[in-house]
């Protein structure tokens, strides 16, 4: 096996899936042998059995929903925000001396800690949950648009100078569309990091959610309704990737021949 050597498709889809069937046959054995308890983790079949529960009988739909709409939510008021501002700092040197180091700063910070405060300022309702997500994701999602424009070849933009462009019209024409692929890579990155924080978001003051239901399952002891809740965030944050993915080959299909 040779470093750096690409694998095909099949190949690569054949291994994904070996290492998922590995990891349930490993769970079977250590639940099925009685090496853990089943009251602390629950069998795969008896974690689907639950999962089919949670949508057929307990209206988990609406739970699922809502948390898409919060995580969508959060990140898409992040990008509004931080993909110009991010744009804005890698163009004009000024403008990032002024913001890049509180920025660098904030992102250090984790969202959770936040959460009293937001209670304080905002309430328990659905402001503080898109507030929490909004934070998670706007101060990484800045720094890294701010580096990709940065990275703008420099040969380029002089280029447009010499051939009359105004600032504006670098940043129209050689900015932007140098850097649009890698800031929608950038965007789907960091929306797989507001996955992260949704069930923090839910901790509190949630009457629904997946961290609702996995926070209600806890004080049960509810294992397999907490790695079905698990699971199902997994699937989902999983499934948007791959939509955000296939949209940003067909927007910008040139870039990934390179």
């Amino acid at each position: 096996m040779k470093l750096l050597v690409p694998v095909t498709r099949e190949r690569r889809i054949a291994l994904g899936v070996a290492f998922f069937v590995g990891f349930v046959a490993l769970w079977f054995l250590l639940t099925w042998s009685g090496a853990v308890p089943r009251h602390f983790l629950a069998s795969p079949w008896q974690t689907l059995q639950s999962g089919w529960d949670l949508f057929a009988t307990q209206g988990f739909v609406y739970d699922v929903g809502m948390t898409i709409w919060r995580v969508v939510g959060g990140f898409v008021l992040a990008a509004l925000i931080g993909v110009p501002l991010g744009i804005a700092m890698g163009a004009y040197k000024p403008i990032e001396a002024f913001f890049e180091p509180f920025v660098s700063f904030a992102r250090y910070l984790p969202a959770s800690a936040f959460i009293p405060l937001l209670i304080l300022w905002v309430g328990i309702g659905e402001a503080q949950k898109l507030t929490v997500i909004f934070i998670g994701c706007f101060f990484q999602l800045t720094l890294m648009v701010t580096m990709i424009v940065s990275g703008t070849r420099r040969d380029l933009v002089e280029a447009a100078y010499t051939l009359g462009c105004s600032d504006r019209g670098v940043v129209r024409r050689v900015l932007l569309p140098g850097a649009a692929p890698e800031i929608a890579e950038a965007l789907r990155q960091v929306l797989g990091l507001g996955w992260t924080y949704i069930i923090v978001a839910e901790l509190i003051g949630a009457s629904s959610g997946i961290g609702h239901m996995i926070t209600d399952s806890q004080a049960l002891m509810a294992t397999d309704h907490i790695i079905a809740g698990i699971v199902v965030i997994g699937l989902v944050g999983l499934t948007s990737d791959l939509l955000f993915k296939k949209a940003n080959q067909r927007l910008f299909a040139w870039s990934f021949l390179r």
